[in-house]
């Protein structure tokens, strides 16, 4: 009998209990700055040197943050589900605590992207993008990050992984952040869903989804209690 597939939606939230800083609990400043002036295309043409110090320091900082536990107990269900993630996190602390399927709606830290031609993206192995880095075309290399006012790729696939769940998780977001949030809407109509997040949406709640008002950690704790033992 085949394993039903719990496709879970993760936000800041879960990378903040590894340390990772978040951006609703810092007033719209990430670092100091401006939300805008470090990730839109705007902040990138006015001043591409601070961009890149910018997402240089916050790669440097994810390198040294390390899985918790939340992030522990979305790979061990894999024992028993079929479990796809779909993040909202740049950092890959999901990969590092050796969860297998993990779509990153923003982009990824650890990779370097071509100005000039999207398609051309690159592995890092280490955590500076230096101004006169190129791509094989010759253009400087961005952060591979989905900027605010940029069109977000992976929103297709992630709707159509979405409306095959049999079991749907939102993780560490309280939904406030589009286009991420709209694929709770996608979720078949007789599907369960799940929110653990400590703070409680301020959406119209649909009847089919509990909430666990916890922090990631706390709140993976229960769900996985609570799955398992409908299993």
């Amino acid at each position: 009998m085949s394993r039903k597939k719990l496709v879970v939606l993760t936000g800041a939230g879960v990378s903040a209990e590894s340390g990772i800083r978040t951006f609703r609990d810092s007033n719209g400043l990430w670092e100091n700055h401006d939300v805008m002036e470090v990730a839109s295309p705007d902040g990138w043409r006015k001043n591409r040197t601070l961009v890149l110090e910018f997402y240089n320091q916050r790669r440097k900082q994810a390198r040294e943050c390390q899985p918790n536990a939340a992030h522990l107990a979305l790979a061990a269900l894999e024992k028993h589900l079929e479990v796809h993630i779909i993040t909202q996190n740049v950092d890959d602390l999901h990969e590092r605590a050796g969860s297998s399927n993990v779509l990153h709606l923003h982009g990824e830290l650890n990779k370097s992207q071509s100005t000039v031609d999207p398609k051309l993206i690159y592995e890092m192995d280490h955590w500076e993008i230096k101004e006169g880095d190129k791509c094989e075309k010759g253009s400087q290399l961005r952060p591979f990050i989905v900027w605010f006012g940029e069109a977000v790729p992976m929103m297709l696939p992630a709707m159509e992984l979405t409306k095959t769940a049999d079991l749907f998780l939102v993780l560490g977001t309280s939904l406030q952040v589009y286009p991420a949030a709209s694929l709770i809407d996608f979720v078949p109509s007789l599907t369960p869903k799940y929110l653990i997040d400590p703070v409680r949406p301020d959406i119209r709640l649909d009847s089919r989804l509990m909430v666990i008002q916890e922090k990631a950690t706390v709140g993976m704790e229960k769900f996985t209690e609570l799955i398992l033992s409908q299993l």
